[in-house]
């Protein structure tokens, strides 16, 4: 399945097909995925590309009829502007001829989309596969692909689980904009011949009634989707369309709380706004709804009067103009124009275009039949109710004038304003909480730099905190996205590999992948030296910083020819000691280093000892002893 789209090219085949199972010489249907009043759905295969595509063709009996062929086309052209994950995408449409018998052909439109595999919402409903949190989210992706045609003015009048695919991967795809409207045409809610327009189950008030819709009256009826995702029913049943119709513009839900006990008070207080007969009780855009949704998930309940909390009279109250039956007249099919004939009375089938209550009353409006003639009994009690009618409105008129007098004789009064609540160091959550409890309605937040706070804590509200304003006011949150720049910590040096990626990360860096691995006599092995950029240097959050680890040796200086005291300063300058060996040397002065253990440029482990040959004079020779000289006797002469 591809997500690329692109916009619809019209083509007309000039000669009717001999062939229809290849449209256009490029689309081969497949088997029949399904069969609406209007029109078929066919599995197909585009041979051009060698995707499979769904193709929708208009039932071939249906084509002569140019409210079915606009409405059809008009399904292409309004999701062919759309491009969006959760809308199914229109790849291509045109149409092909048939023969309509007598010699003539007939113009059938088709229209080429993205094949989804997966199961319709109604599927899923029916099956009772959805729990809270699945209900929620599909939800969720359902407004989002709400708030997407909104944004681009089109508005899909006809929400309701057989619309709404779901994929194998759980992602949601919207379909069947075959009633859908520019937002700016929105007020065309009935066709020539009178229609509602939209399915009984999720039908708006205003839809029911025959009044201009708009984007709010799509989150009713998502709200309905939520409503029968929830609870494995809709939010109203009845026999006929007539009195589901009448249930939307009149009657109260029960909460769905009531029919599955896993609903929160919150998701009931979602629904209660949601479900609001009047357009500006409801949420205003998909996007208000989606973030009480998340709300909700978190136990935060909308702050508004619940819809279950009023009583039928109280709620959804319309002018008697307005309200009349009169506009009900004319349901003709799923969303109202398919024309198929009734199954089961469950408002998503077709009644017959005159469908009236009473059969021998034409001329009365839909589901109200004709007055009986009243017995002479029930005349007197009409007159005496009506007396008393009377008389109650004379006493309120009365009780009207005398507190308009009242009002006109005091001071206004000031409307009560609360302060906004101080929500600086918390969470984003606990923020929102405290605004809704503080009975304010939380915008979505502001992401702001903020070099002291960390991200995702709140920083404070526009207005400021103490600021005086009236309940239900809307509040910015402000919430820090982090710090614009990171300082690297100056503490580094000597920690240990490990210990300095900790350090970085809590301060929003990464370590390095490779390390630089440099010699260090005081550095032990393993441990940081130093990083690239440098300590204390100021980079932006999220930037590399490199480790320059210690190899935990030292390179060996030269010491050759070096005096003694010369060649110990340049060991101890790095960590090392120095042993001596003393070698006589004639021709070199005493004390000058002859050799050493470990040659130049060679690494030395840190504190180890070197070996160093050092000159000394030689030993001096020893002087020759002389032999004494025989002295002559003291006689001097000779004997006899």
């Amino acid at each position: 399945m591809t997500t690329r789209r692109s916009a619809p090219a019209h083509r007309e085949d000039s000669t009717p097909v001999t062939d229809q199972r290849v449209l256009n010489g490029r689309y081969e249907l497949g088997e029949l995925l399904g069969r609406g009043g209007m029109a078929d759905v066919h599995r197909g295969t585009d041979t051009l590309l060698g995707r499979t595509v769904a193709v929708k063709l208009l039932r071939a009996d249906l084509a002569r009829d140019p409210q079915f062929q606009a409405r059809f086309k008009r399904e292409a052209h309004a999701v062919a502007s759309l491009n969006h994950p959760s809308i199914v995408a229109i790849y291509d449409t045109g149409e092909y001829t048939v023969d309509g018998g007598h010699g003539e052909t007939v113009r059938v439109p088709y229209i080429v989309m993205e094949y989804v595999s997966g199961r319709t919402l109604r599927e899923l409903i029916r099956g009772k596969e959805l729990d809270i949190e699945q209900a929620v989210e599909l939800c969720l992706g359902v407004l989002s692909a709400l708030e997407y045609s909104h944004k681009a003015g089109i508005v899909h009048r006809d929400i309701k689980p057989g619309n709404v695919m779901v994929g194998e991967d759980n992602t949601v795809k919207v379909m069947d904009f075959g009633i859908a409207r520019a937002i700016a045409d929105s007020a065309a809610t009935m066709t020539q011949t009178q229609a509602v327009v939209g399915t009984a189950q999720y039908l708006s008030p205003e839809q029911a009634r025959g009044e201009t819709v708009d984007a709010r009256s799509d989150l009713y009826s998502a709200a309905c989707l939520l409503f029968e995702m929830l609870t494995s029913r809709p939010p109203f049943t009845g026999d006929s369309p007539v009195s589901l119709a009448y249930q939307h513009v009149r009657e109260t839900p029960a909460a769905p709380s009531t029919f599955n006990p896993e609903v929160s008070e919150a998701l009931d207080s979602v629904l209660a706004k949601g479900l609001q007969k009047e357009r500006a009780d409801r949420f205003q855009d998909a996007a208000a709804f989606r973030r009480a949704l998340r709300a909700a998930r978190n136990g935060i309940a909308v702050p508004a009067i619940a819809a279950y909390e009023a009583g039928p009279d109280d709620v959804g109250q319309e002018p008697a103009e307005d309200a009349a039956p009169e506009t009900l007249v004319g349901f003709t099919g799923i969303g109202f124009l398919d024309g198929q004939p009734p199954a089961g009375g469950r408002g998503e089938e077709p009644l017959p275009a005159n469908y009236t209550e009473d059969a021998d009353d034409e001329a009365m409006p839909l589901g109200f039949p004709r007055e009986r003639e009243r017995t002479r009994r029930q005349k007197s009690r009409r007159r005496a109710w009506t007396a008393v009618v009377i008389l109650f409105t004379v006493l309120v008129l009365a009780g009207v004038g005398l507190g308009l007098y009242y009002f006109m004789n005091q001071r206004p009064e000031e409307p009560v304003k609360i302060p906004i609540p101080s929500v600086a160091n918390m969470s984003e959550a606990a923020a929102t909480r405290v605004l809704y409890d503080a009975k304010l309605v939380p915008d979505a937040p502001v992401r702001v730099k903020d070099d002291k706070v960390p991200q995702g804590t709140a920083i404070g509200t526009d207005p400021s905190v103490g600021t005086l304003v009236v309940p239900g006011s809307h509040v910015t949150l402000k919430v820090s996205d982090g710090p614009s720049a990171v300082t690297v910590p100056k503490d580094l040096a000597g920690q240990t590999e490990a210990a300095a990626r900790d350090m970085l990360r809590n301060v929003g860096l990464v370590g390095g992948n490779k390390n630089t691995i440099a010699n260090s006599p005081t550095v032990p092995a393993g441990s940081v030296i130093g990083t690239n950029p440098a300590p204390g240097a100021v980079v932006a959050p999220g930037s590399t910083v490199e480790l320059v680890i210690s190899s935990g040796k030292v390179k060996m200086p030269q010491l050759i020819k070096l005096p003694k005291s010369e060649a110990e300063k340049a060991l101890a300058d790095l960590g090392l000691t120095m042993r001596i060996v003393e070698q006589e040397n004639s021709v070199l002065q005493p004390g000058i280093v002859t050799a050493q253990s470990i040659p130049e440029g060679a690494l030395a482990e840190q504190g180890s000892a070197i070996t160093v040959t050092i000159t000394k004079a030689p030993a001096p020779k020893p002087t020759p002893s002389e032999t004494p000289t025989p002295k002559p006797s003291a006689s001097g002469g000779r004997k006899g």
